[in-house]
C-alpha cells in the first residue's frame, strides 16, 4: 500500500520590491502622516519613517515632506480644484498627490518621475484618480503661488497678535531656506569663510555646505546657531561668576556662556540631546558641568549670579526651519507650554542671587509664551524688574520694545536673511 501523497505547501507570494525612488517617497508619506495625523515633530518621526534608507535618500524624503508642509494649503487648493468630490484630509490619495505635485511644481522633478514614484503608494487604491488628477493639473500648467500661503488657523492667530505685516513677512520667510549662522568662540578669530557679520562674534554664511568640513569646525572655533537663538546668552554678557543654563540642550547657549567666562552648569531633561552638548564641549575645548534632570524636581546647591531659562515652547518661531509646527501646534499645546513655562520660571527665579540676572526666552511667536508670561511673572514677583535691553547690544536693525523686552517677528532683519521668531526678557533680582 502506497503511503499518502504529501503536498508541499504553496509558497506565500512575495511582494515585489519597490522600484528605485519609491522607498524614498514612501518614507516621505510616513513622515507626513506622522506630522499631520499623529501630531509628531518632523525630526522626531524621521528615524522611524526613513529606516533602512541611505543618507541621501533619507535627506530627500525629509526635503520632500518639509516642502509639502511649507506649501500644504496651496497644494490642497490645487488638488481640490481638480476633483469633483473633495478627498478626505487623511486619504492616501491626497497624500500621494501632495508628494507628486510638490516634486513637479517646487522641487524640479520631471513630471513622469514624480508620478511614477508615487503611484505605488496607492496600490490597491485609487491609482487612476491620482494619475488623472496629477495629469490634468500638469496639462493645465498649474503652478504654486509665491510666496506660499500660511494655514488659515495660523494666519488668524498671528494676525490677531501682530497684524497684516507679520503675515506677509511670515509667508515670505517660509518661501526660502533660512541662512546658516555661526557663533564664534572667540570674536577675534573669524573663520576663512565667505559671509556677513551682523554683530561681533557672528558670521552668516553666503553658501551652505557640509558643516563638519568647513574651516574651523574641527578646531572648535565656532558652532551653528541662529542669530536670534544667540541673543539670550549675549544679553547676559561676560562674567566670571556662576551661571545656570536651564533647558540647555542642544547647548549653543552653554557654549556662549562658557566662552564668555562663566562657570556654567547646564541642565536638561533629555540625556540623548545632552550628548550633542558633550560633543560640542569637547570639540570647542570649553567647560561646563552637565546634568540630566527634570527642572520641576531638581534644584541647584546654591543660587547663581546668572540664570538663563530658554523654556520649552510651541517653537512656532522656528517655522521656516521646521514647517511642521504650522500644522501640528494647536491652541491646546500653546496653553500647555505656557503653563509649564510659568512653573519653570517661578522655580528659576528662586535660583538667582540678589542683584543677579535672569534671562527668560522662548522661540515662539505666541504672546501667551512671551509677553503674557512676562506680565504674569512681574505681577507675582515684586523682587524682579526688567533690565532693559539696549539697542547697541543688538544687531543693527533689531529694536527693543518700549518696556525693554525683545520681540523678534518674521520681518526682523528680513533684508539680511531674517531671524527666527523669539521673545526675550532680561530681568534683575532686587537686593
Amino acid at each position: 500500500m502506497k503511503p499518502p501523497r504529501r503536498h508541499s505547501p504553496r509558497p506565500s507570494p512575495r511582494q515585489a520590491p519597490d522600484a528605485p525612488g519609491v522607498p524614498t517617497r514612501r518614507a516621505a508619506l510616513r513622515l507626513l502622516d506622522a506630522v499631520l495625523r499623529r501630531g509628531l515633530a518632523l525630526e522626531q518621526a524621521l528615524d522611524s519613517a526613513a529606516q533602512g534608507l541611505a543618507p541621501n535618500d533619507r535627506g530627500l524624503a525629509h526635503a520632500i515632506a518639509a516642502e509639502v508642509l511649507r506649501r500644504l494649503p496651496d497644494l490642497d487648493a490645487l488638488i481640490d480644484s481638480a476633483t469633483k468630490q473633495r478627498l478626505p484630509d487623511d486619504a492616501k490619495a491626497r497624500f500621494a498627490l501632495r508628494i507628486a505635485l510638490v516634486q513637479a511644481l517646487a522641487l524640479g522633478t520631471p513630471g513622469h518621475a514624480a508620478i511614477a514614484t508615487v503611484l505605488p503608494l496607492v496600490d490597491g487604491g485609487p491609482r487612476k484618480l491620482v494619475h488623472g488628477v496629477f495629469g490634468a493639473l500638469v496639462r493645465q500648467g498649474a503652478t504654486l503661488p509665491e510666496p506660499p500661503t500660511l494655514p488659515d488657523a495660523v494666519a488668524l492667530r498671528w494676525h490677531a497678535a501682530w497684524g497684516d505685516q507679520a503675515i506677509e513677512d511670515a509667508e515670505r520667510a517660509i518661501a526660502v531656506p533660512p541662512p546658516l549662522d555661526l557663533t564664534l568662540r572667540d570674536p577675534a578669530i573669524v573663520p576663512d569663510l565667505p559671509g556677513t557679520s551682523l554683530i561681533a562674534g557672528h558670521l552668516r554664511l553666503d553658501e551652505k555646505g557640509a558643516v563638519a568640513m568647513l574651516p574651523g569646525y574641527a578646531e572648535g572655533e565656532w558652532w551653528v546657531q541662529d542669530l536670534a537663538a544667540s541673543l539670550p546668552a549675549r544679553l547676559i554678557g561676560k562674567g566670571n561668576g556662576t551661571a545656570l543654563d536651564l533647558c540647555a540642550a542642544p547647548g549653543g547657549k552653554t557654549l556662549q556662556l562658557a566662552a564668555a567666562g562663566w562657570r556654567v552648569t547646564a541642565v536638561d531633561i533629555s540625556e540623548s540631546r545632552l550628548a550633542r552638548l558633550h560633543e560640542n564641549l569637547e570639540r570647542t575645548g570649553l567647560g561646563a558641568e552637565v546634568i540630566a534632570a527634570d527642572l520641576l524636581g531638581w534644584a541647584p546647591a546654591a543660587p547663581a549670579d546668572a540664570v538663563l531659562l530658554d523654556a520649552p515652547c510651541s517653537a512656532t518661531g522656528i517655522f521656516r526651519r521646521h514647517p511642521d509646527v504650522l500644522h501640528r501646534v494647536r491652541p491646546s499645546l500653546i496653553r500647555e507650554m505656557a503653563e509649564l513655562q510659568g512653573r519653570l520660571l517661578a522655580r528659576a527665579a528662586d535660583w538667582v542671587k540678589p542683584g543677579g540676572t535672569l534671562v527668560f526666552s522662548t522661540c515662539s511667536l505666541e504672546p501667551e509664551e512671551g509677553e503674557a508670561q512676562l506680565a504674569a511673572f512681574l505681577e507675582a514677583r515684586s523682587d524682579y524688574a526688567i533690565a532693559p535691553v539696549r539697542a547697541e547690544a543688538l544687531p543693527h536693525g533689531v529694536v527693543p520694545r518700549d518696556d525693554g523686552s525683545l520681540r523678534l517677528l518674521p520681518g526682523t532683519l528680513a533684508d539680511a536673511g531674517g531671524l527666527d521668531g523669539f521673545f526675550i526678557a532680561r530681568l534683575v533680582r532686587n537686593g
